[in-house]
């Protein structure tokens, strides 16, 4: 059939610009559709503006650890209102790149909510357009509990719109958001009380990571919750729960999941299907129930990492524009780290998992005090651990937490992805002093 467009992406996050940008490359006519921001919920409010508040409290804290190497520096002030400012307009001038960027790749954009008309067409603006593949790809909203006064809370999204740091503020959640904003408010100065439904924070990370964490972030004033369901929420930000009733606090954030986007979407029209929770189910092209129907990132419930949009969204496009017939992602061994104060990193199985799934696994384990805390009063914990598994120890499994854990996974995960041994492991030498060589001396 005619149509308008080769492909249409409604979504302009991460996973539909990968898609289009690459199908672009292969001379494709491309179209896609954002309601919201160009560069989706990575670029606004997520990655992007994390990591620049994660630097700035990092700053806060090497400025009072100074003096533990003899430095004496006065603190004179912090200006939330200037950090504020200053990392609007970096995520601005992101975002007014893609205009030029898009044109520069003969893709069109519009700005505007796209539903599924049929399976070969979207409508946007009151108009309809045509494609052979459409990609959906809108992405992930914060949930909000249905609690009463859960209205008196912010989500993360609200986060970034603060325009004061809080005095006294409850973090609601201990998985990724909820571990990195505690952390981040913690070193610029506010009084954080972080309350988690479970036992552990983290759920799904090593048991060794879980620990250490509560730990130190314990130590470092976090007073965390554990066990803790929030009941109801007063119009003075009370937060009345399982473990009593807590107040004080002039802000309340929401880190309690998030849900995925495609209510509104049409799927329904064209035929696609969702689960119960309204991700769009796929097999391992990317491909939904309808052939020519895709959904890439964090709408199909998977892995929920930029770097994965990504990688999905420009091997859909190789497969489909450059006869790469079976190009597709390997959701195995994706590493992931969590910017929290030191920094988590991961890749592969767990101790538990690991022990589920293999007759014979070996653990090798270390935690210290990093050289870069040793002089300081307030010291963090580097905690490292290897899964391998079989009689050739191959290394199923990393696990790290420490200064630099996000810049030290990466070429470890690059390595476990190849089927790295522990032997291997232990002929490469070491880089010293360093925290990444304890990962290949451990015994």
């Amino acid at each position: 059939m005619n149509t308008d467009y080769d492909m249409i992406a409604i979504g302009a996050g991460s996973g539909g610009l990968s898609a289009v940008e690459r199908a672009a490359e292969y001379g494709r006519k491309c179209l896609i559709i954002e309601v919201k921001i160009i560069g989706g919920t990575c670029v606004n409010v997520g990655c992007v503006p994390k990591k620049v508040m994660w630097f700035a409290a990092n700053t806060g804290s090497i400025i009072k650890n100074a003096k533990g190497f003899g430095f004496e520096v006065e603190q004179k002030g912090f200006s939330w209102k200037k950090l504020k400012v200053g990392r609007d307009n970096y995520i601005k001038s992101i975002t007014n790149w893609y205009d030029s960027y898009l044109q520069k790749l003969g893709i069109d954009y519009i700005h505007g909510f796209g539903q599924l008309v049929d399976k070969n067409i979207v409508s946007v603006n009151g108009k309809e357009y045509t494609a052979e593949y459409i990609i959906l790809s809108s992405g992930e909203e914060p949930a909000v509990p249905h609690i009463e006064g859960s209205e008196y809370g912010i989500t993360s999204d609200n986060f970034f719109a603060l325009e004061a740091l809080p005095k006294k503020v409850a973090v609601i959640g201990g998985g990724y958001i909820g571990v990195e904003l505690a952390g981040v408010l913690n070193a610029l100065g506010s009084e954080v009380t972080l309350f988690c439904r479970a036992d552990k924070l983290l759920r799904g990370f090593d048991s060794m990571i879980q620990n250490t964490l509560d730990k130190d972030y314990s130590s470092h004033g976090i007073t965390i919750h554990h066990n803790t369901q929030i009941d109801k929420v007063s119009k003075n930000k009370t937060l009345f729960t399982n473990q009593g009733a807590f107040t004080g606090f002039d802000t309340i954030i929401w880190a309690v999941g998030r849900n995925p986007m495609t209510q509104h979407l049409g799927l329904k029209v064209a035929g696609v299907k969702c689960d119960q929770k309204g991700f769009i189910q796929t097999d391992k092209f990317q491909t939904t129930n309808v052939d020519n129907i895709f959904a890439l990132g964090d709408v199909t419930g998977r892995t929920s990492l930029t770097p994965v949009a990504i990688a999905a969204g420009r091997r859909l496009s190789d497969r489909l524009y450059n006869n790469m017939t079976d190009r597709h992602l390997d959701y195995n061994n994706i590493a992931t780290v969590v910017f929290s104060h030191p920094p988590i990193g991961m890749v592969g199985l767990t101790e538990a998992q690991a022990n589920e799934k293999f007759d014979k696994i070996k653990i090798y384990k270390s935690e210290f005090t990093p050289m870069a805390d040793a002089l300081l009063e307030h010291k963090t914990t580097t905690a490292l651990k290897l899964v391998c598994a079989g009689d050739n120890e191959k290394v199923i499994g990393c696990h790290i937490m420490g200064h630099g854990a996000d810049e030290i996974l990466q070429g470890f995960a690059m390595a476990i992805k190849m089927g790295v041994t522990k032997k291997q492991f232990d002929d490469t030498i070491a880089i010293h002093p360093t925290i990444s060589e304890e990962l290949v001396t451990m015994r």
